[in-house]
């Protein structure tokens, strides 16, 4: 068993295994409740994630209040690992800009139109790597 199952990973490993699958969630808060997206997601070489969303509560969401928490998992094996993203998002609006984002080949997972692109800008990324194993014996002497 390790000593030490969890550990945790700093912001440049944490990009690399962000770069490395393709669905997250999404955490917005709107009057006070909080609201969890999947989706899926390409990140730029600068940091940034980007998704595409059809006009909804997601959209609307993060126009209203932009500080948002973006997570993503991976379990492989007796290994795991989870990254949170918090940030600021906001819906691209220049041509110039959606075009950068679209040469991401972010392109949506099930047939519905989504024509609005988002921008998370990372204020800070933290991750964790796991390592599975069976729970060690509790202490029973009083």
């Amino acid at each position: 068993m390790d000593a030490n199952p969890v550990t945790e990973l700093d912001e440049a490993h944490s990009l690399q295994l962000l770069a490395t699958v393709s669905l997250g969630r999404l955490v917005t808060v709107t009057d006070g409740h909080a609201d969890i997206f999947p989706v899926n997601y390409a990140l730029s070489a600068d940091g940034k994630v980007y998704f595409r969303t059809a006009e909804g509560t997601k959209l609307a969401g993060i126009t209203v209040h932009p500080d948002v928490v973006f997570q993503v998992d991976h379990i492989e094996g007796d290994k795991a690992w989870s990254i949170v993203v918090r940030g600021t998002a906001r819906r691209l609006d220049g041509f110039t800009e959606i075009n950068r984002a679209e040469k991401l080949d972010l392109s949506p997972w099930i047939p519905t139109l989504k024509y609005n692109f988002v921008e998370i800008t990372p204020e800070s990324i933290s991750g964790r790597g796991f390592t599975f194993g069976e729970e060690p014996e509790r202490y029973t002497g009083y």
